[in-house]
């Protein structure tokens, strides 16, 4: 009986371990998805003075969406392949959305925007426009992340967590 109880838990360990390594590939593919869609967002005329108007310098936003990606990226990541039976689809990628989807929200009503610090008379359109641009960058994420774990982790074995 201890044998068994022994064998399980190497299991276990060895599990995790592997879901940790995939989810540190899928964390940087989804953080740098996460990068190049808020790069090519930042290049817009609409970005542009989103910027100016909350005071947002352009250098450090970059390496800040390029952290938060990868923060972002790792839990998605993590409860992806952690609950992957459960999440209730059964395409990766719809089931990486849905989970970036559930952060988009998280992120919107816990940090909010920085547009609702800034009292200005167009607040609410620029919390929308970073809504928007939040909606897009974890959008990319999420796409990314679930492509990834199709591609690298399923083929044509469905399980994610051995």
């Amino acid at each position: 009986m201890t044998t068994t109880y022994k064998d399980k838990e190497r299991k276990m360990v060895t599990g995790s371990k592997g879901i940790l390594k995939k989810t540190f590939v899928l964390a940087v593919v989804g953080g740098l998805a996460f990068w190049l869609a808020n790069f090519a967002i930042s290049r817009t005329p609409i970005a542009a003075e989103y910027r100016a108007a909350l005071s947002i310098s352009y250098y450090p936003m970059l390496m800040e969406a390029l952290f938060g990606g990868l923060i972002i990226g790792f839990w998605v990541s993590y409860l992806l392949l952690r609950f992957f039976d459960r999440i209730p689809a059964k395409d990766p990628i719809l089931k990486s959305i849905l989970i970036s989807l559930l952060f988009l929200l998280i992120i919107t009503i816990s940090i909010g925007n920085p547009s609702v610090y800034h009292r200005t008379p167009d607040s609410l359109h620029y919390f929308f426009i970073g809504l928007v641009f939040n909606f897009i960058r974890i959008l990319a994420l999420g796409v990314a992340i679930g492509y990834g774990c199709k591609r690298n982790f399923l083929g044509n074995n469905q399980e994610v967590c051995e």
